[in-house]
């Protein structure tokens, strides 16, 4: 069953690895049974997509290829057996990068069950920014125990999950960060106490509206400022920027028998046998973390509009353009990118090079010219 369907759209295709970007033609594919076909109004740009490019990361199936892995739009067909969401339902998922997948296209395609519906009170570009930060903290928590998975913690949405870690301390590293925003919620939701981060001290309360009980200044002493806040040392950290700086600060202040948690290989030069680094993979649709990903596809849209999660960008360090904006404790800061699809290159430049700050930038694909 499907609405009106076009047979060809745009995307942006990486022709090679480490190779040019190229707009072009491709067709619009049909769903498989259990999967759902759907228009991309937003796509949202992530570091992950300019570090697979230049990087020449092996992630990459076979090319030509489409990255991007956050976006929104509206289901427009269902394959066979589909349940759980209609054509006509706004949606966020996580794209992969492949051609049926990728978001940086005007129409993908993913698993029914991998896809969250839209909460009423967000735009599709405040939905689009939200998938791969939820993803990187509840896969990094509650990911089974295994390589390339999580802690194997009980998630907040099952019985007996919500606050269960009270007591527990967490440390963070970078929590204004998108991943870091995020991590401070779930661990709030799990019960961590206390919740320290560090961050520049012009975000603190935004952060400690979150869950934070603790923010350091970012540029401070580390270890003599816990030791204000405690004298027991942390036996878990999280460390969401994952510099070679800081992972190596966060390994040396780690307690032994620890686990220091990392977004980005490589792992730390001088680590040791007693202070485990575990570094999660942030796809739902990808294995260790298929099982945990639906999971917490299932329960994110309730999650959002209950207010309990609220994956957010900082408001205080730039002001808004004429296509930004910033609604209260929604997703947020957003700067749309012109030229749709073929603006894409230019705004991973930006990442790329340190000059996005205090936003997410997305794209418009279907105002690709």
């Amino acid at each position: 069953m499907s609405s009106t369907i076009p047979s060809q759209q745009k995307a942006l295709f990486l022709l090679s690895k480490q190779g040019d970007w190229k707009v072009d033609h491709t067709p619009v594919l049909k769903p498989k049974a259990g999967e759902v076909l759907i228009r991309v109004e937003s796509s949202a740009l992530n570091p992950v997509d300019w570090k697979v490019r230049d990087w020449g990361l092996d992630v990459i199936p076979e090319y030509p290829t489409i990255l991007g892995c956050d976006s929104a739009g509206v289901v427009i067909a269902v394959g066979e057996g589909v349940k759980s969401v209609a054509i006509g339902d706004k949606v966020i998922h996580q794209g992969e990068f492949d051609v049926r997948k990728g978001s940086f296209q005007q129409y993908n395609l993913e698993l029914s069950h991998l896809v969250a519906k839209l909460p009423p009170n967000l735009t599709f570009d405040q939905g689009a920014t939200i998938s791969t930060a939820a993803a990187t903290a509840a896969i990094s928590f509650y990911g089974p125990k295994v390589d390339l998975g999580g802690l194997a913690l009980t998630p907040p949405w099952t019985n007996g999950g919500r606050g269960k870690y009270a007591g527990t301390p967490l440390l963070i590293i970078g929590g204004a960060s998108s991943v870091g925003q995020a991590v401070i919620q779930f661990a709030q939701l799990s019960g961590f106490s206390p919740i320290v981060t560090t961050a520049s001290l012009s975000g603190a309360d935004r952060l400690k509206s979150l869950g934070a009980t603790h923010v350091i200044d970012r540029y401070a002493d580390l270890p003599s400022s816990l030791q204000v806040i405690t004298a027991t040392p942390f036996s878990l950290i999280y460390d969401a920027i994952s510099s070679p700086e800081t992972k190596e600060t966060a390994h040396s202040i780690l307690a032994e028998g620890g686990t220091l948690i990392i977004v980005e290989q490589p792992g730390v030069k001088e680590a040791v046998p007693t202070k485990e680094v575990i570094a999660p993979w942030a796809g739902v649709n990808q294995s260790p973390n298929k099982e945990i990903g639906a999971e917490l596809m299932a329960n994110l849209s309730a999650l959002l509009e209950n207010g309990d999660i609220k994956v957010s960008i900082l408001l205080c360090l730039l002001d808004c353009t004429r296509n930004s904006y910033a609604v209260g404790d929604k997703p947020n800061m957003v700067e749309v990118i012109p030229n749709g699809l073929a603006g894409i290159p230019d705004g991973l430049d930006r990442l790329r090079k340190y000059q996005v700050i205090a936003k997410k930038l997305v794209v418009h694909p279907q105002e690709t010219l």
